[in-house]
């Protein structure tokens, strides 16, 4: 299919000819603004080291979940869209295999993103994607992948990137870290965020294992759970000494849990012996959110959550091809009451931020936007994952502003491991809001005066303010 709907430049603006002249008008205001991108899962050495892409289906294609996920549910098997490294097929194959069911994605906000990355990224105004032309197309973005300003050092200026943040194992070095922050030559910020999921969850894979050498490599010295609690803290540190202004955690649910130190290091002696039912594994983890919150409070770091997923619910998909392979599942959660012990003692703390994420719909209006609209700590995560999509993300924002206003969300929060998609994401989010402000122009709810300066500050001012940046 062509992509000139992919440069349209009214594409996901009003239908109705009055309003889509205030989005246009209002879109102008941030359509050059600088990306900030303060949650990611782009590899900090892939920019340091200014690796070079592989091939289309390398870059586009197998670590895509949002994209294979898809092509998996209408009967393509991962193993053709070489998933989790497999290599039975070639590139090309697979690449073949991609454009035979491209009519998929109509509809979807992948289709959408992809379309804008073949007009936006490599520049080709006229791509026709078909079983027809999979070859053609293949060689046609190979060339563009293998031009020298097509490396991801030279992207990072031409998406005009400002803000990159990746999300980090606490015991990694942060070399490719330090090496950008001390380049010269290179302008944008590329951020560490500490990610302790594999050294809270007692269900993971080598945990005894993981939190040994937390403890032996942090813990100066103490042993058991004041190790680990110690070298929690200290990595923490490390993190902000290396410039990172957040920590990230994918918990089960949004439960938190204020135990004593004796409660805490029981279960977490059952959690090293293997002993630990499900039920105390959830309760360590829901302790542990409470002590990173404690933590926040004293470092600084801004706390993300992002609760809410069955993480690889197919068990013969994990075995063969890895995590982030596309089986991952929503369900709903409770975020008033398993946030209550974490807001009680820190929702009012000076300098601390906490930024709740979902992907439960109904939450945003029901909980999320009246928590955001009292406590002074918390912010309104962004639509993510399954809701990062065009209609999903004007829901949302429909969602919170009667409750919470303008001034309460996180800003765009892109969360991608697919980083040529990165422009094509904020620029939707853009687009969603001029939409959404126009509408309310039009409606007299708002001036068009104060509409200008809103959406500059919802997509620069915001990220900035509960990032800390």
């Amino acid at each position: 299919m062509p992509s000139s709907i992919a440069n349209h430049p009214d594409r996901l603006l009003p239908a109705d000819p009055a309003v889509r002249q205030i989005a246009r008008e209002l879109h102008a205001d941030v359509e050059s603004l600088p990306i900030i991108s303060p949650h990611g899962h782009v590899d900090a050495a892939m920019i340091a080291n200014d690796t070079p892409f592989p091939d289309p289906t390398a870059m586009l294609l197998s670590p895509d979940h949002y994209v294979t996920r898809l092509l998996h549910a209408n009967g393509v098997p991962l193993e053709q869209l070489r998933v989790g490294g497999t290599s039975e097929v070639t590139a090309l194959d697979a690449w073949k295999t991609f454009c035979q069911n491209w009519d998929l994605f109509d509809g979807t906000a992948s289709g959408y993103w992809l379309r804008q990355e073949f007009v936006d990224v490599f520049g080709l105004d006229d791509l026709d994607i078909r079983e027809e032309t999979a070859e053609v197309t293949f060689k046609t973005l190979q060339a563009r992948i293998d031009e020298p300003d097509f490396r991801p050092r030279a992207l990072m200026g031409s998406f005009n990137i400002e803000v990159l943040a990746t999300t980090d194992d606490p015991l990694d070095t942060l070399d490719a870290h330090r090496a950008l922050a001390a380049d010269p030559t290179f302008t944008s910020r590329v951020l560490p965020t500490f990610r302790p999921d594999a050294y809270i969850k007692f269900w993971g894979a080598g945990f005894a294992q993981k939190a040994d050498a937390l403890i032996q490599a942090a813990g100066d010295g103490a042993t058991g759970y004041d190790g680990y609690l110690r070298a929690m803290a200290n990595r923490r540190r490390y993190f902000v000494e290396q410039g990172a202004v957040s920590s990230d955690h994918g918990s089960h649910s949004a439960a938190t849990l204020r135990l004593s130190r004796d409660e805490a290091a029981n279960l977490f002696a059952r959690g090293i012996a293997g002993t630990a039912s499900m039920a105390e594994a959830y309760a360590f983890e829901a302790h542990m959110m409470y002590q990173q919150a404690a933590m926040a409070v004293e470092d600084g770091l801004v706390m993300t959550m992002h609760p809410g997923v069955h993480r690889n619910t197919h068990t013969s998909t994990l075995k063969k091809f890895g995590p982030d392979t596309g089986h991952d599942i929503p369900f709903s959660v409770d975020f008033a009451t398993g946030l209550q012990p974490l807001l009680e003692d820190f929702g009012t703390a000076k300098g601390f931020h906490f930024i709740p994420f979902t992907i439960d719909e109904t939450v945003f209006s029901r909980e999320i936007a009246p928590l955001a609209g009292f406590f002074p700590s918390v912010y309104i995560g962004a639509p993510w994952w399954f809701l990062d999509a065009p209609d999903a993300m004007m829901r949302f924002r429909s969602a919170v502003t009667e409750t919470a206003g303008f001034s309460r969300s996180s800003g765009f929060i892109d969360d991608t491991r697919a980083f040529c998609s990165i422009p094509a994401r904020h620029d939707a989010s853009r687009r969603i809001e001029a939409s959404f402000l126009a509408r309310m122009v039009a409606e007299h709810r708002i001036t068009e005066e104060r509409a200008h300066e809103i959406i500059v500050d919802v997509v620069d001012g915001a990220p900035r303010r509960a990032f800390k940046l």
